[in-house]
C-alpha cells in the first residue's frame, strides 16, 4: 500500500516538474523574441541616428573632401603597385598572345592612374596637409614713408582676417570631431546588440577615421600657437615702424610750419616795406618759390634713402622724359630766361601774335608753365578782335617760336601812336601841319617829358641813336588829298583815350579854318539842259 503510494506521489512530480519545464522553455523563448525584437528596433534607431549624422558630417565639404581625396589617392596608389607587381610579373616569364594583350592593356592602365595620381593635389602628402598649414605669411614689406602705413595696416587686416580662417578651420574641425565619436559610439552599441558582428569591419574604419582627424586636431592646434606667436611679432614690428613714421610725420610737419611761418612773417614785412607792385609782386613769387623749393628739399633728404640710386635712375629715364614732356621743359626753359632775362615783368602790356590773332593785354602772372594776361580794350581789340576782358594762356616756350611785343619793357611805360587825317589838294596844308603839330605836343607834352627821363636811363643798357621824343608830322600825297600823319608819344596803357582826344581836336581846328578842307570820298553831278527834236513834223499831222 505503502509502495502504490509513493509511486503515484512520484509519477505525479515527475509530471508536475515537466510541466513546470515545459512552461519554463515557452516563458525563456518569448522573452528570447521580445529581445530580438528590442535589438532590431534599437539597431533602426541607431541607423536613423546615424542617417542624420552622416548628413550633418557630409555637410563639412572642406574636411571631408580633403579626407575622401587622400583615400582617392591611397586607393589608387595600391592599384597602381598591383598593376606594376603584375607588369614586371608579365615581363619576366615567357608570354602567351592572351599574356601579351594583357600587359598592353596593364601598360595603359598604369598610365591613367599614373596620370590620376598626379591630378591628385594630396598624393604626396598626410591627409588635410593644406587645411592644416596657414596661410604663407610673405616676406614684411619695409615701412619708409607715410604711404606704406596704409600698407602696413592693409597687412595686418589681411593677417587677422588669415588667422580668423584658420582658427574657423579648427573649429569646424572640432565640430566634425564631435559628430564622428557620435557616430563611432553608436557603431559600438550596434556591435554590442549585434551577436554576428556584420558592422564591426564599418566601426574599425570609422575609428580609423577618427583617429585620423584627432590627429589632424592635435596638428592644427600646435600650428596654431605657432602662427599665432609669428602673427604677434609681424604685427610687432609693422607696429613700431608705423610709430617710427608717425613720429618722422611729426617732426617733418613741425618742421615744415616753422617755415611756413618764417616765410609768412617775411611776406608781411615785404608788403609793409615794398610799395612798388611790380617789386612786391616779383619779391612774392620768389618767397613763394623759396618756400616750396625749401619744402621739397626737406621731404625729398627725409624719405630718398639712396640719392645716388635715384640719381642713376633719373639719368636713364631724362631721354625719354625729355621726349614725352618736351613742350614742359620748353616752358620751364622759356620761363628761366623770361625771368631771368627781364624781358617780360608782370604788370607790362604785351601783344602775342598766335595763330594768326593777335593779342593785347596787361601780365598778370608768370608762372613755371604759361604767361596770363588779361586783354585790355586797345586798337587792335576795336580794328581786328572784337573781343577784350578775355583772359589769355600763353605758354612760355612761346618766347622762342612766336612774337611777344613788350609795350611796356623795363621803365618805359610810353608808345608811339598816331593819327591820320586826310585834307585836299587846294587846302592850305602848311598851316594844317602848324595846327596838327601843335596839338599833338599840347596833349603829349606830358608824355614826352616822361619819355626822354625814361631814355636817358636806357642808356646804360642799350644802344640808343635817334632819342627824338618830340611829336612828328609826316605828310603823304594820296590820290583823293594830302595825308597828313601825326605822331607822338602816349601813355602805353591808355592810347585810345589820347587817340580820341586829339582826333576830335584836329577835326575842330581844321573845321574853324576857312583854307582848310578835310577830304572824303564824294562825287559830283553835272546836270545839262537840251532841246530835244521830234523825229517827225507835228504841223504835218491834221
Amino acid at each position: 500500500m505503502n509502495k502504490l503510494f509513493f509511486s503515484f506521489l512520484l509519477v505525479s512530480c515527475i509530471l508536475f516538474a515537466k510541466d513546470v519545464v515545459s512552461e519554463n522553455n515557452l516563458t525563456a523563448q518569448q522573452t528570447l523574441i521580445e529581445q530580438e525584437e528590442q535589438n532590431k528596433k534599437a539597431v533602426s534607431n541607431y541607423f536613423a541616428e546615424l542617417k542624420i549624422l552622416e548628413e550633418k558630417i557630409s555637410s563639412e565639404k572642406v574636411w571631408m573632401k580633403s579626407y575622401a581625396s587622400y583615400l582617392t589617392s591611397l586607393e589608387v596608389r595600391e592599384n597602381l603597385d598591383k598593376i606594376r607587381q603584375r607588369i614586371n610579373y608579365l615581363k619576366r616569364k615567357a608570354q602567351s598572345a592572351s599574356e601579351k594583350d594583357e600587359l598592353s592593356a596593364l601598360v595603359s592602365k598604369e598610365k591613367i592612374l599614373a596620370s590620376q595620381i598626379e591630378m591628385l593635389k594630396e598624393k604626396d602628402s598626410a591627409p588635410f596637409s593644406k587645411l592644416l598649414t596657414p596661410p604663407n605669411v610673405e616676406d614684411i614689406p619695409a615701412i619708409t614713408n607715410p604711404f606704406d602705413i596704409f600698407t602696413g595696416i592693409s597687412l595686418i587686416k589681411t593677417l587677422e582676417l588669415d588667422f580668423d580662417d584658420y582658427i574657423k578651420r579648427k573649429e569646424q574641425l572640432i565640430e566634425l570631431i564631435g559628430l564622428l565619436r557620435k557616430e563611432r559610439d553608436i557603431y559600438k552599441n550596434i556591435i554590442a546588440i549585434d551577436s554576428e558582428n556584420k558592422y564591426a569591419q564599418e566601426a574599425v574604419a570609422k575609428e580609423k577615421q577618427l583617429e585620423r582627424f584627432e590627429t589632424a586636431l592635435d596638428t592644427i592646434k600646435a600650428t596654431e600657437e605657432v602662427y599665432q606667436k609669428r602673427l604677434e611679432i609681424i604685427e610687432i614690428n609693422i607696429d613700431k615702424e608705423m610709430q617710427r613714421q608717425v613720429w618722422r610725420i611729426a617732426n617733418i610737419g613741425v618742421i615744415i610750419l616753422v617755415v611756413l611761418i618764417f616765410f609768412f612773417l617775411l611776406k608781411l614785412i615785404v608788403k609793409k616795406y615794398i610799395t612798388d607792385n611790380e617789386r612786391f609782386y616779383m619779391a612774392n613769387k620768389i618767397i613763394t618759390f623759396s618756400n616750396v623749393t625749401l619744402i621739397v628739399l626737406i621731404l625729398f633728404f627725409n624719405y630718398i634713402e639712396n640719392v645716388s640710386y635715384l640719381v642713376t635712375i633719373l639719368g636713364f629715364a631724362s631721354a625719354g622724359i625729355a621726349i614725352a614732356m618736351k613742350d614742359w621743359f620748353m616752358s620751364i626753359l622759356g620761363w628761366l630766361v623770361i625771368v631771368f632775362g627781364g624781358s617780360i615783368h608782370v604788370g607790362d602790356r604785351i601783344r602775342v601774335d598766335m595763330d594768326g590773332i593777335m593779342y593785347v593785354g596787361d601780365v598778370m602772372d608768370i608762372s613755371l608753365l604759361r604767361i596770363t594776361i588779361l586783354e585790355d580794350i586797345t586798337l587792335t581789340s576795336v580794328t581786328y578782335n572784337r573781343r577784350a576782358g578775355r583772359i589769355i594762356f600763353i605758354p612760355n616756350n612761346y618766347v622762342f617760336t612766336r612774337m611777344i611785343a613788350n609795350y611796356t619793357h623795363s621803365t618805359l611805360k610810353t608808345v608811339w601812336d598816331g593819327v591820320a587825317i586826310t585834307i585836299t589838294f587846294d587846302s592850305n596844308h602848311k598851316k594844317a601841319m602848324h595846327l596838327v603839330k601843335e596839338i599833338t605836343k599840347k596833349y603829349s607834352k606830358g608824355y614826352t617829358d616822361i619819355t626822354r627821363k625814361q631814355l636817358n636811363k636806357l642808356r646804360n643798357q642799350y644802344s640808343l641813336k635817334n632819342t627824338n621824343v618830340e611829336p612828328r608830322i609826316f605828310t603823304f600825297i594820296e590820290s583823293n588829298g594830302i595825308t597828313i600823319d601825326a605822331w607822338y608819344l602816349t601813355n602805353a596803357y591808355a592810347t585810345l583815350t589820347l587817340r580820341s582826344v586829339i582826333s576830335l581836336e584836329i577835326v575842330d581846328a581844321f573845321n574853324a579854318q576857312n583854307d582848310i578842307t578835310i577830304a572824303y570820298p564824294t562825287q559830283m553831278l553835272h546836270l545839262e539842259k537840251s532841246a530835244k527834236t521830234p523825229p517827225f513834223n507835228t504841223n504835218e499831222i491834221e
